[in-house]
């Protein structure tokens, strides 16, 4: 039964079939009277409401707002009620700068640390994602902005990112990169989702029935609209079919025309566009106003961005106690990010911060006795030796080198994934001349992901701080200077080095088809499962005090233990919850997180803890039967402060049924991935896995991306791509990327239509099409027909 059916009824076809793209860049499409419009920003860690020309690539200026940490920086907090804070914030911004629509958080499972875009997102493990989300969704949504989680699902590269194919077997699919969604929806009900835009399985995300109808709205019993990732929409008609709702930015006419033909030809049954229209409308009509409403308390807001990036800060090292730094010490500034701070992401994430803070600004407001300041390095790598030869003298005359430290801004972007978990070139050589010095080194990271730190034995002391949003330097600061007790922990595994990481030869997959070979060991499931040393540990994080665990108790409602500071400063610890099935015939990593909390103690202090098992604690999917599962049997239950430091455990027998072994899969078992071929992941996933083309010259199609024209038969369009490949390197030597040349040349020939605002159609499309695959003429006098013939449709009422 349609919920809105009085007003569908009064809709015309056309208008139905209008209302399912949007008006323009960020707003969906109205009928006046009748119909609002709703206004959708970025936002996953603050508004970046555009007034001027609109992108979705963060190219054009946005309105002030607050900048809160990262997704990835407010995970090491493993606190749901701050996150949850800083959601309100953000709901609030919202309300009164008039946007709808947040979209975010971002909550994609961190496959592999090169991912471009990881500064977005939260953790490699789908508990803490989905809790963390979860959170952020409730926080936002509190006074009636709407949150719209993304990208679902199974987005884990961004080259490609419009046309790569996620090959993952189902049970991994549902364990890792579906859980985290299932949590978020939920826990914590948001009224949109977005679609991711690769393919998952063979059909694209925004128009697979069983992510969107089987999965998110039948089983998991969503009530919101699903929006496409900005030019997601690959088959119009299939994705209003198969669960789509709001295809973004505008399609025009074209979008609209298209629908109606699929009625009127029995493409699309009129019923299924009613009941899109109907799930959509229930939604607008919950927004109580499009306009702007209160005023934003900008002080309280950076507060709570500083409170954010403090809990959130990681102590990786503390050698001698050499952190908290004191007065008595001369203390030598380094770093360009000490002057001109890397506190947020690339991308359509960037945030014009209200009150930005530098470290160089608000270090004279804490107990430090400082020597000067030296900039060290220039961003982008180049070396400057008049710049290393300052650093040293100004480290000569000091007791301790404060060096802020990290990577670069074009080493993390939207658009585009790492070539290198290294740190620039520059920096690494700056760390090594002043090591020489023989003065205690502490280390201020700046990253959104992983680093690699094979310079760790160089240095005394490392904080990192991840992307801290804007008051992130007064927060590292507090820390430093011991007024707060740091207590992050890692979100993600640090490895020893990067030929540690499965399958990492192969990221991002340059190919249609991203082979998931790794299966369920991504991240810790597999250090831990293999037995393989890591740098630093999921879940991984020191503080300036000591806590101890004991009087562990396990029940079959959960389990409760007595942690107590033993230190001599007050400080909080997250005692994190992992269970494991060693005996069990299924693959299974050896432990997987199952719960966490985060408890404050004084020095000496004692407090019970108690963590809940809930339906995740022992379940596991199963592919004969397509359900959740619980294995019979003895588990082991583990209550630890990292993965690696388990400091309580003990056994649970619980109830369940035996499973249906239909494949041996020994080198899962044991998780040796270096012997995994793509016959052993065949087996895995059940079928044959669909295989790359053969190389060279090829007819290219809608969905072929623009970097492909160079195999195009047209030797203009080979050029063409040869001059974007070129612009691109170019603007990476300056140290600064092109997102609009990286998002061009990973896009496949039907976003064209898609991003034009109705200028291009996809007829005009596929006469471009004609051209590069070798009938120039032929091509580009239908181009000019269909173009004539579109404009005239655009001006047609």
């Amino acid at each position: 039964m349609l919920k809105n059916k009085k007003i569908i009824d009064t809709l015309t076809l056309e208008q139905k079939a209008s209302l399912m793209s949007g008006k323009n860049t960020w707003e969906s499409q109205d009928i006046p009277e009748v119909v609002p419009a709703i206004f959708m920003s970025d936002g996953p860690h603050g508004l970046r409401k555009q007034v001027g020309e609109a992108d979705h690539l963060g190219l054009n200026a946005s309105l002030p707002a607050t900048c809160f940490p990262t997704a990835a920086t407010l995970a090491n907090s493993w606190d749901e009620a701050l996150v949850y804070q800083v959601g309100t914030c953000i709901g609030e911004e919202a309300k009164a700068l008039g946007v709808n629509v947040v979209l975010g958080p971002g909550l994609n499972i961190k496959r592999n640390p090169k991912c471009g875009r990881n500064f977005e997102y939260y953790s490699e493990d789908p508990y803490l994602a989905g809790k963390l989300a979860a959170s952020s969704i409730k926080g936002i949504q509190a006074n009636g902005t709407i949150a719209s989680p993304k990208h679902f699902a199974a987005n884990s590269q961004e080259y490609r990112r419009m046309a790569s194919d996620s090959i993952v077997d189902e049970r991994t699919l549902r364990e890792i990169y579906t859980t985290n969604f299932e949590i978020a929806v939920k826990e914590g009900q948001p009224k949109s989702i977005m679609s991711s835009y690769n393919l998952l399985n063979g059909q694209y995300a925004n128009e697979n029935s069983y992510l969107l109808r089987e999965i998110l709205k039948e089983e998991w019993g969503f009530e919101g609209f699903v929006v496409s990732d900005w030019g997601g929409d690959n088959d119009h008609t299939a994705g209003v079919k198969n669960g789509s709702h709001l295809a973004m930015p505008t399609l025009s006419k074209n979008g609209t025309l298209e629908l109606v033909e699929a009625v009127e030809n029995g493409a699309l049954d009129e019923a299924v566009l009613d009941q899109r229209v109907d799930e959509l409308l229930s939604v607008i009509y919950m927004v109580e106003s499009s306009g702007s409403e209160g005023e934003i308390d900008w002080q309280k807001h950076h507060e709570v961005a500083k409170k954010a990036a403090m809990e959130s800060v990681v102590m990786l090292k503390n050698e001698a106690g050499i952190l908290p730094l004191t007065p008595d010490k001369k203390v030598a500034v380094i770093g360009d990010f000490a002057q001109t701070p890397r506190y947020q992401g690339a991308g359509s994430s960037v945030v014009n911060a209200k009150n930005l803070e530098t470290t160089l600004d608000v270090i004279g407001e804490y107990p430090l006795t400082i020597t000067g300041f030296a900039k060290g390095y220039e961003r982008g790598g180049q070396s400057d030796d008049q710049l290393v030869t300052e650093a040293l003298a100004l480290a000569e005359k000091s007791d301790v080198i404060l060096l802020y430290a990290g990577l670069d801004e074009i080493l993390e972007s939207e658009g585009m994934d790492r070539s290198t978990l290294d740190m620039p070139k520059n920096q690494l050589a700056l760390i090594q001349e002043l090591a020489a010095v023989e003065k205690p080194i502490v280390v201020v990271l700046s990253a959104g992901s992983v680093v690699e730190c094979s310079w760790e034995n160089k240095v005394q002391g490392i904080l990192h701080g991840y992307l801290g949003g804007e008051a992130g330097a007064s927060a590292m600061l507090e820390v430093l200077c011991g007024n707060h007790n740091p207590s992050g922990k890692l979100n993600e595994t640090y490895p020893l080095s990067y030929q540690d990481i499965p399958f990492g030869k192969e990221f991002p997959a340059k190919g249609r088809y991203v082979y998931y070979k790794e299966g369920l060991y991504v991240g810790y499931r597999y250090y831990d499962t293999a037995q393989k040393a890591v740098r630093y540990p999921f879940g991984y994080g020191l503080s300036y005090s000591r806590f101890q665990y004991s009087e562990l108790q396990i029940t079959e409602s959960g389990v409760k233990a007595v942690i107590t500071n033993i230190g001599d400063k007050a400080g909080a610890e997250i005692v994190q919850l992992y269970v494991g099935k060693p005996d069990s015939p299924l693959v299974r990593p050896a432990k997987e997180l199952k719960g966490f909390t985060k408890v404050f103690l004084q020095p000496k202090e004692s407090q019970t803890i108690e963590i809940a098992f809930d339906d995740k604690s022992f379940r596991y999917y199963d592919v004969n039967s397509k359900s959740w599962k619980t294995e019979a049997g003895e588990y082991t239950i583990m209550l630890a402060s990292s993965a690696q430091d388990i400091r309580l455990e003990g056994k649970l027998l619980v109830s369940g049924t035996q499973p249906v072994m239909t494949a041996q899969l020994s080198k899962y078992q044991t998780a040796e991935l270096e012997a995994v071929t793509l016959a052993d992941f065949e087996e895995l996933y059940g079928q044959k896995v669909p295989q790359e083309e053969v190389s060279g010259k090829r007819q290219l199609n809608r969905t072929s991306i623009i970097a492909e024209m160079s195999q195009a038969k047209n030797p203009l369009a080979r050029l063409v791509c040869r001059i974007i490949g070129a612009l691109l390197k170019r603007s990476e030597k300056k140290g600064k990327p092109d997102l609009n040349l990286l998002f061009i040349s990973n896009m496949p020939f039907r976003a064209i239509a898609k991003m034009t605002n109705g200028m291009v159609s996809l007829a005009m499309v596929d006469e471009m099409l004609v051209m590069v695959n070798g009938h120039f003429f032929k091509g580009f006098a239908g181009l000019i027909k269909q173009f004539f013939h579109n404009r005239k449709l655009q001006k047609a009422k």
